[in-house]
């Protein structure tokens, strides 16, 4: 059994934790990654979440990934590459260190994008952040030894905040704002 799901307060220091792991992976990165950006619950002030980081760096392409493959796990990142998820390449922290997750996506792609919408538009409709925030504590509470459990109840919800983050962007001319790092 995994770790139990766990909903924290929001902690001002997660933006810190995001630039210390931003910064180094721009170095070894550069020009490879078209973006690199904070993404996720932790990455929106005020809102509850699971106390991982959730990074997304955005490439040209995925394959080959010689480009980034090599530069992230240098840097110590545990590449999954039983990852089911076929539109992006994801790694986790180092052994030891604290919970990570950097998701490698293509720049432009829908599963690019969504995550900085999603991010976006709860980070300027704080109602949407709080009721999000209460629909993620009830599943957690329901779903605490059960994480893809949490993760499928959560799912509707996530659906719901980005149909209105869809009408939200088709009404603002949204786009994303520059890269985090």
């Amino acid at each position: 059994m995994g770790d139990p799901v766990e909903i924290v307060p929001y902690d001002p220091a997660w933006p810190a934790l995001f630039t210390e792991w931003g910064t180094g992976l721009r170095a070894a990165l550069g020009d490879v990654a078209a973006r690199i950006d904070h993404i996720g619950s932790t990455s929106v002030p005020g809102l509850a979440a699971k106390p991982v980081i959730d990074i997304q760096i955005s490439v040209a392409s995925l394959e080959p990934a010689d480009a980034f493959l090599g530069p992230l796990t240098g840097m110590g990142l545990v590449y999954r590459a039983d990852n089911p998820e076929r539109t992006k390449r994801y790694f986790r922290e180092p052994p030891g260190e604290r919970r990570t997750h950097v998701h490698v996506r293509q720049l432009g792609s829908f599963s690019q994008q969504f995550p900085l919408l999603f991010r976006d538009y709860l980070r300027d409709h704080p109602a949407a952040a709080t009721g999000y925030a209460a629909a993620k504590r009830r599943y957690a509470a329901e779903f605490r030894h059960d994480r893809p459990g949490y993760v499928r109840a959560k799912d509707a919800c996530v659906w719901e905040v980005i149909r209105r983050a869809d009408a939200w962007a088709q009404r603002t001319g949204w786009s994303p704002g520059p890269s985090d790092v």
